[in-house]
């Protein structure tokens, strides 16, 4: 029990720290003088805000009882590839790590995504989490319990398919909740042109997932745009509405 409250407090502080600072600096702070740059220009309701919360404790509880039951028991610890000293593998590898996470996590998420968008699943597993059609941070984990235990997924996979150490997941999770919150921000971080750049081209960004979250169609990426791209399902009208916003 001790373990799971050790990961449910970390879980959970960065779910409502990260969350609560992006809502209040562009939902309450800045909103009047940021409002022309929203993505959708209405806001959602106090109503969506407690059901993107109430969800989002049902995905913490569960993201925090699959580490429980795969790093706090020691038998079922000992046979994933989790290694405790950073110098078994050097430093090279453990930096090298972080890409491949990014990218094993966005293929993971990719595919899954478009699985559970099919019509005879979507209303069990994602429907909770596409009632955000105008999201906002608090939408960041508004999954249903189902879908949460996909998510969960990768991390599992990580255990039996790369050496990993804690501090793996550490940093790489909390990159992973910043990225989250900043994609259901309803606000676009990156500057202008960055999405025709040849770096930018490729990254997922909050005009992508927001026209997902609006349309429910296309731009199923978590991080990058590369399997849109490779897949043809990023929304044709992506660049006009990102060169829109961002000009504005």
């Amino acid at each position: 029990m001790n373990t799971f409250i050790k990961f449910l407090t970390l879980t959970g502080s960065r779910y409502f720290i990260l969350a609560g600072i992006f809502f209040y600096t562009f939902y309450v702070l800045f909103y009047k003088p940021m409002n022309h740059k929203k993505i959708q220009k209405n806001i959602p309701s106090n109503r969506d805000y407690v059901r993107e919360i109430r969800f989002s404790i049902f995905t913490l509880i569960i993201f925090s009882l699959i580490p429980t039951i795969f790093i706090g028991n020691p038998d079922i610890a000992s046979h994933t590839l989790l290694y405790k000293k950073i110098e078994e593998k050097g430093w090279v590898y453990f930096i090298l790590v972080f890409p491949i996470m990014i990218f094993l996590h966005d293929t993971y998420f990719y595919w899954t995504h478009r699985l559970i968008h099919h019509k005879s699943i979507f209303k069990i597993f994602h429907l909770v989490h596409h009632k955000s059609t105008n999201p906002s941070p608090w939408a960041a984990y508004a999954f249903h319990p189902f879908e949460a235990l996909v998510e969960a997924g990768i991390f599992v996979i990580f255990l039996y398919v790369l050496p990993m150490h804690q501090i793996h997941f550490f940093v790489f999770f909390f990159f992973t909740i910043l990225y989250n919150v900043y994609g259901h921000l309803g606000w676009e971080l990156y500057p202008k042109d960055f999405n025709k750049s040849r770096i930018g081209k490729w990254i997922n960004t909050s005009v992508s997932h927001n026209q997902h979250h609006q349309y429910f169609k296309g731009n199923y990426g978590l991080y990058l745009l590369f399997w849109d791209r490779m897949m043809g399902t990023i929304r044709e009208d992506y660049d006009e509405t990102y060169n829109r916003i961002t000009n504005t």
